[in-house]
C-alpha cells in the first residue's frame, strides 16, 4: 500500500537515513522503533509527504506521494501526531468530523452519509461514548481515541501514527496497541506506528522497522529481530540487557549473594523476580534456600527455617541480613 524506493531522508539536502527500501502492507501493524534522535519522526514526515525526500521516492498505491494533491493524499493517508490538539469548544463528534473534510463538496457541510461515517469511526476507535463530550474536558487517552476516530473518518487506506502513546499510562497504551492491531485486520488498513514501547511492540506488531545506533534499518517479525540479537544490541546498555529466554528486559544488579530456589507456579516466578530486583542471583550450590508455594515462602539455611506469607516481609529480612557488617 505504501512503499519507498531508494529513499534517503534528511534536512536541507543532508541525508540522515537511507537509502531505504520499505513496504507497508495491507492488514498489518508495523511498529517503528529506535532511540531518540535516530530519525524516526523525520522518516515519518517524509513518508507522509510533510517534508521532501533528499532522494528516492515514496509511493502510495503506486503513485508518488509528492505528486498527489493534499486532498487526494488525505483521502488515502491519515496521520495522527503526538501533539496535544487544542480544539476549543468542539465536542468529540465535531473533532472527529473534521476527518470528513477531504470528502466534502464546496458547501463543506456534512451529509447523512458523512455523519454515519463519523459515528462508525468513533465506534471503531472505542470513542462512541465521547461524541457529546467537550474535547477540553477529555483526558489524554480520550483525546487520542477521538483523534484516531478523526483519522478513520477520512476512510484512508494507510494510517500513520507518530508517538501517539507517549503520554498515556500503561493500560491505555496496551488498549491502543490492541485497538490498532484489530483495526489493521478488520478494516484492511496498513498501519505504521512510531513508538518507544519495546515490550508492547514485540507482543502486538506484525513487523518491526528497527533503527539501530548506526541508523541502519532492520526489518522483520518481532521474534526474528529478538532471536537475531539486533533488538538487544540496539537498546542494551552496561546495566540493561534483553533476556531472550524469558523475553524481557533485565537490569544487571551486579554480583549479589546467591540463593537456591525451589517451588512451582506463580509464587516461584514472582519470588525469582523479587530476588533479582534486590540483587540476589540464583545459585544451585548456595547454602540458603527459598522454597516458594502458593501458601507461603520458606527460607532455609543450615538447620534453621523461617516461614513468610508475604514476599515483602521476606525481602526485608534478606536485605537486612545483607546490610550487616
Amino acid at each position: 500500500m505504501l512503499r519507498c524506493e531508494n529513499l534517503c531522508v534528511g534536512y536541507g539536502g543532508k541525508r540522515v537515513l537511507g537509502p531505504l527500501d520499505l513496504q507497508l502492507p495491507v492488514g498489518r501493524l508495523i511498529c517503528l522503533l529506535g532511540a531518540n534522535g535516530a530519525g524516526k519522526s523525520t522518516l515519518i514526515r517524509t513518508l507522509c509527504g510533510m517534508q521532501p525526500a533528499v532522494s528516492g521516492r515514496v509511493l502510495l498505491e503506486g503513485v508518488e506521494v509528492a505528486r498527489l494533491s493534499p486532498i487526494e493524499r488525505a483521502k488515502r493517508l491519515a496521520v495522527v501526531l503526538t501533539d496535544r490538539v487544542e480544539a476549543g469548544m468542539l465536542s468529540g463528534f465535531e473533532l472527529a468530523a473534521l476527518g470528513r473534510y477531504p470528502h466534502l463538496g464546496w458547501s463543506g457541510r456534512l451529509g447523512v452519509d458523512d455523519q454515519r461515517e463519523v459515528r462508525q469511526a468513533l465506534q471503531a476507535a472505542g470513542a462512541a461514548a465521547l461524541a457529546g463530550k467537550p474535547v477540553e474536558e477529555m483526558s489524554d487517552g480520550e483525546r487520542q481515541r477521538v483523534m484516531l476516530a478523526r483519522a478513520l473518518a477520512q476512510k484512508p487506506r494507510v494510517l500513520v501514527l507518530d508517538e501517539i502513546t507517549a503520554f498515556l499510562d500503561l493500560p491505555r497504551r496496551i488498549e491502543v496497541l490492541h485497538l490498532l492491531q484489530r483495526l489493521a485486520r478488520e478494516q484492511r488498513l496498513a498501519i505504521l506506528l512510531s513508538c518507544h514501547d519495546l515490550d508492547l511492540a514485540i507482543r502486538c506488531a506484525d513487523h518491526i522497522w528497527l533503527l539501530d545506533g548506526q541508523r541502519q534499518m532492520h526489518v522483520g517479525a518481532p521474534e526474528d529481530l529478538v532471536l537475531s540479537g539486533v533488538l538487544s544490541a540496539t537498546f542494551a546498555t552496561e546495566q540493561l540487557r534483553f533476556d531472550i529466554e524469558r523475553g524481557e528486559w533485565l537490569m544487571d544488579q551486579g554480583a549479589g549473594a546467591g540463593i537456591r530456589l525451589e517451588g512451582q507456579g506463580s509464587a516461584l516466578t514472582w519470588a525469582r523476580r523479587a530476588l533479582e530486583r534486590i540483587g540476589f542471583r540464583e545459585d544451585a550450590t548456595a547454602t540458603q534456600t527459598l522454597h516458594a508455594e502458593d501458601d507461603g515462602y520458606w527460607l532455609r539455611e543450615h538447620e534453621q527455617q523461617r516461614h513468610f506469607t508475604r514476599l515483602g516481609d521476606l525481602l526485608e529480612v534478606l536485605q537486612a541480613a545483607e546490610a550487616r557488617p
